[in-house]
């Protein structure tokens, strides 16, 4: 592990050697975990940790530790993770909130007003809207769907993964608008996407965090969105930022047909908001009756079945 480290594997102790297996077994586990913490789960001091980093060559196990975070960074969540508290020495909201300012910061000073405004005009002049993302993309192109139909929008979200993606282009055509999250990369998925739509004529908008991509992972147009650098924790907090930028715009640019879905909406709730969020507070109501029901009943039944009634309780006072 380290760069001065023992050569010779037999001079690692017993206890070395039940450490490194620990690390190499449970690398993401021993990322977040503290010298006590380590020594408590394997039943020994902190000193007898302390005597292994040194031996496998580092100074303390702090350095251990930051050395396997710096190998692990960018190499999934867990990695990420540890590496974005690595940074600050632990967590601290003053600093995260820094941070989210700062991915704020660089998001506006990369972003594209020319590509901000086409998306507007894509999105706005869309017969049908198709959005795709995968993993926590998913959450932000939850939203965006959202906020879209709210508007009255035709959007509908294309299944992450695996033939139903199929299902969920086949319709697409000239005239319509599909809307990728690819921030890093583009999944094999989304490539599909991009080639089948140049092959129908349909349009396509992607967030991203690449400020460079070969022509072929490009869409026609492409919103920046500045998430963190590779080996950090990736916040959401930007590509939230440009959806409601977007979505907020659009309202702008709609106003009237904006205006007369959230009217409409609000109708619908009123007539017949009553009506449905008293079925399910029947529907509630019915469930609690027959949970407290089965209840009543079990335990009526763990009582005739007890030494207490067979003791006590004639035959002929209580039966079922």
């Amino acid at each position: 592990m380290g760069s001065s480290a023992q050569e010779a594997e037999g001079k690692y102790t017993k206890s070395d050697r039940r450490i490194m297996d620990f690390v190499e077994d449970y690398t993401d586990e021993f990322l977040f975990m503290s010298i006590g913490q380590l020594a408590e789960r394997l039943g020994m001091s902190e000193a007898t940790v302390s005597r292994c980093a040194r031996h496998l060559g580092y100074r303390d196990f702090k350095e251990m530790k930051n050395d396997l975070i710096q190998k692990k960074a960018g190499k999934g969540a867990a990695g990420k993770l540890a590496g974005t508290l690595m940074k600050d020495q632990g967590f601290d909201v003053e600093n995260w909130f820094d941070f989210q300012r700062e991915c704020l910061e660089r998001t506006r000073e990369q972003l594209d007003m020319g590509q901000f405004q086409e998306a507007v005009q894509r999105i706005g002049s869309a017969r049908n809207i198709y959005i795709h993302a995968k993993n926590a993309s998913l959450a932000a192109a939850r939203l965006l769907f959202f906020r879209l139909r709210r508007l009255g929008f035709q959007a509908s979200l294309i299944p992450s993964g695996g033939s139903e993606v199929l299902e969920g282009i086949a319709r697409a055509g000239e005239g319509d608008l599909i809307i990728l999250f690819s921030f890093s990369k583009v999944s094999e998925e989304g490539r599909m996407i991009l080639d089948y739509a140049r092959e129908t004529g349909c349009r396509t908008l992607a967030f991203t965090s690449r400020l460079y991509a070969p022509q072929e992972q490009r869409a026609d147009v492409n919103l920046y969105v500045y998430r963190g650098e590779k080996e950090e924790f990736h916040t959401m907090s930007s590509a939230v930022a440009v959806i409601d930028a977007l979505v907020l715009a659009l309202s702008d640019s709609i106003q009237p047909k904006a205006a007369e879905e959230l009217m409409r909406l609000q109708k619908l709730k009123k007539k017949y908001g009553r009506q449905l969020y008293g079925k399910i507070r029947l529907k509630r109501r019915e469930g609690r009756e027959q949970i407290q029901c089965h209840l009543v009943k079990t335990l009526a039944e763990r009582f005739l079945q007890s030494k207490v009634y067979k003791r006590y309780v004639p035959c002929s006072f209580f039966t079922l």
